[in-house]
C-alpha cells in the first residue's frame, strides 16, 4: 500500500515530538488527528499505527536503520514494515524486543530470563479493546445489543467485560455517551470485585485518578452506600464527576487530598479501602509503548518509596477488621507482592495478607495487573 507523503511527514513530526520533546504519544497522535481534518479513515489509521509501531520498536528500528533520527526511522519503517521483525535470533534480547537495557536487566533479575523474555514479547503485542458494561444502566446482553445496533460487534468475556471484535472508536457511540459502557481493560475490571464491596458500605478509593474503578465500585454497590474517591489532582476528580454523571453513579463523592489532614480525618471510617497505587505502568506498556522509554531506574525507586508511604499513611482509614485491596498495573514483583510483604512486616501484626493474584499478558489477553487483599487486625 502506497504511503502518502503528507502522512509520512506527519509521522516524522510526531516521532520527533515524542522522542526529542518528551511528549506523550497518545497526546501527540490525538493532536495531529484533530488538526488533519481532511484525512480519510485510511490515512488516519495509517498515521496512528505507524507512530505507535515506531515508538514500540524504536530500538530495533534504530539498530537496523543505523540511525535514531526521526526521518530515518519513519523511512526505514515504511520500507521494511513487513520484514523488520524477521530473523532476529542473533540480536540481544533488549534490542530484539526493543526495551531499555536496564529494564530488561531488572525484569530478568526479578522474574528469571525465561519469564522476562516472554513478558517482553507479550508487552509488544497489540492490546485488544475491552469494555465494561455499566450494570447500573444495562445488562451485558442489553449493552451488547445496543452496541450491535450501532455496528459495534463484541464478544462476552467474563463478569461485565466485552471484547471488541475489531478496533473502533466507541466513544462516539450512543451506548457510550448514554453511560452503558466504559472503556476498561478486562484485567483492570477484576480489581473492584476483588474488594467485594457490599451495598450500604462506606468504601474509599484513595488513588482514584480518572475514576474507572470508582465507577465500577458504585455499580457493584448498586448505588447504595457511599464511595469516596480521593486524589491529589483536582482535574482528575473533575473528570470523574463527569463520568459519574454519565454512568448514573449517584453514590460517588470526590475529595481532593490537599493536606495530610484529609487522610487523618478519615482514620478508622471505611469498611473497605482500594489503593490502586502509582506504579511503573509496566503492565500496560502494550497500550502506552512510550512509557518504557520515559521510565528510569530512579523513577522506579521513587515509586517504590511512594507505594510504601501510601500503604503506611492510608491503610489506617479502614476500620479494624476492614478490608484493603492494594493494586498495581505492573509486572514487577518488587512493586507487587514484595512491596506488600515489606509493609505487613513493618506493621508488626496490624495487617495480614489474605490472598493475591497476578494477571499477565503472557497467559491472557489482559494487561498486567497485580492485586492483594489485606485485612486490618481487630485490635
Amino acid at each position: 500500500m502506497k504511503f502518502p507523503r503528507p502522512v509520512e511527514m506527519a509521522c516524522i513530526a510526531a516521532v520527533q515530538s515524542i522522542f526529542t520533546e518528551k511528549k506523550y504519544a497518545d497526546k501527540v497522535i490525538e493532536h495531529a488527528l484533530h488538526t488533519q481534518r481532511k484525512w480519510g479513515a485510511r490515512d488516519r489509521r495509517m498515521f496512528a499505527e505507524t507512530v505507535y509501531d515506531i515508538v514500540r520498536w524504536r530500538r530495533l528500528l534504530a539498530a537496523q536503520a543505523e540511525s535514531e533520527d526521526a526521518s530515518a526511522l519513519v523511512a526505514f519503517y515504511v520500507a521494511k514494515k513487513e520484514t523488520f521483525r524477521s530473523h532476529l535470533d542473533d540480536l540481544p534480547l533488549a534490542i530484539r524486543e526493543s526495551f531499555p537495557d536496564w529494564l530488561v536487566a531488572r525484569l530478568t533479575q526479578e522474574t528469571g530470563l525465561e519469564r522476562a523474555s516472554a513478558l517482553l514479547h507479550a508487552l509488544n503485542e497489540l492490546a485488544p479493546q475491552f469494555l465494561r458494561v455499566n450494570e447500573l444502566k444495562a445488562t451485558v446482553q442489553e449493552a451488547q445489543a445496543r452496541l450491535k445496533d450501532e455496528g459495534i460487534e463484541t464478544i462476552f468475556d467474563s463478569g461485565a467485560a466485552l471484547q471488541l471484535v475489531k478496533r473502533q472508536n466507541v466513544f462516539r457511540s450512543r451506548a457510550f455517551q448514554d453511560g452503558l459502557v466504559e472503556m476498561q481493560d478486562a484485567g483492570s475490571q477484576l480489581i473492584a470485585p476483588f474488594l467485594n464491596p457490599e451495598p450500604g458500605e462506606f468504601v474509599i478509593d484513595a488513588c482514584a485518578g480518572g475514576g474507572g474503578k470508582s465507577l465500577h465500585l458504585a455499580a457493584l454497590m448498586k448505588n447504595r452506600g457511599r464511595v469516596l474517591s480521593l486524589d491529589i489532582h483536582q482535574w482528575k476528580l473533575e473528570e470523574l464527576k463527569k463520568r459519574a454523571r454519565r454512568a448514573g453513579a449517584s453514590n460517588i463523592e470526590t475529595r481532593l487530598i490537599d493536606s495530610t489532614k484529609v487522610i487523618k480525618r478519615l482514620e478508622g471510617k471505611a469498611d473497605r479501602l482500594l489503593l490502586d497505587v502509582p506504579c511503573s505502568g509496566t503492565g500496560v506498556i502494550r497500550r502506552n509503548p512510550d512509557a518504557k522509554w520515559k521510565l528510569t531506574p530512579e523513577e522506579l525507586d521513587r515509586l517504590g518509596l511512594l507505594q510504601l508511604e501510601i500503604l503506611e499513611s492510608y491503610c489506617p482509614m479502614v476500620k479494624p477488621g476492614g478490608i484493603i485491596v492494594y493494586s498495581t498495573c505492573s509486572v514487577l514483583p518488587s512493586e507487587s507482592l514484595s512491596r506488600i510483604q515489606e509493609f505487613v512486616e513493618r506493621a508488626k501484626g496490624a495487617y495480614q495478607i489474605e490472598t493475591h493474584w497476578q494477571v499477565s499478558p503472557i497467559e491472557t489477553q489482559f494487561d498486567g495487573f497485580f492485586a492483594c487483599r489485606i485485612s486490618r487486625a481487630l485490635n
